[in-house]
């Protein structure tokens, strides 16, 4: 089996030992890296644990036969821009279970009319890891509220909607929310 891991850890700025410390049970940085080439092979709790180290599923840690791959062609960096010293290429993007999106019609906070928000649905357990993170919350008669987590009392979120001169808003016990995770904005 081909797998992703190394550029998914590269990706998110991971070294091989913090890699192997957020894996339950932790393990080595070498074994991390033999995973990772392929000198050992790599069974699918050992996907899954790795997967769940880099907050991926674990689909995303797998090379198919024709998936698109970009190949990284320059990275750039507060010294300027320099070629890599190795083939890379950005791994493709998979949804998984619980993924939903949010599609900017019209610019506002950070976001720009045309930006795709790819969204992670939470479970009530994880409100608390998801403080100054953008949430999707679902309201009443198919509304939603889309904003800043700023803090949590017990089922009470309280959240910063975007713009400027926006109010802070309390929801309290929303049936499910989901956590911004990844942005895709065309230039």
């Amino acid at each position: 089996m081909i797998t992703r891991i190394r550029e998914v850890r590269k990706a998110k700025g991971l070294t091989l030992e913090q890699v192997g410390e957020l894996c339950d049970p932790p393990t080595t940085a070498q074994t991390i890296g033999r995973l990772e080439t392929g000198t050992r092979t790599v069974s699918v709790n050992w996907l899954n644990r790795i997967a769940l180290a880099l907050g991926v599923t674990s689909a995303e840690l797998v090379a198919l036969p024709g998936q698109a791959e970009v190949p990284i062609a320059a990275l750039l960096g507060p010294d300027g821009v320099r070629a890599p010293t190795r083939s890379i290429a950005f791994p493709p993007q998979i949804a998984s279970d619980g993924m939903v999106g949010v599609q900017v019609n019209a610019s506002i906070g950070d976001y720009r009319s045309g930006d795709s928000i790819w969204c992670r649905r939470i479970a009530p357990a994880e409100y608390g890891s998801a403080l100054n993170r953008d949430l999707l919350l679902p309201r009443p008669a198919g509304r939603f509220l889309f904003g800043r987590l700023i803090g949590r009392e017990g089922d009470r979120l309280q959240l910063l909607p975007l713009g400027s001169g926006a109010r802070q808003l309390i929801l309290t016990d929303p049936p499910w929310a989901a956590v911004a995770v990844q942005l895709v904005r065309r230039l």
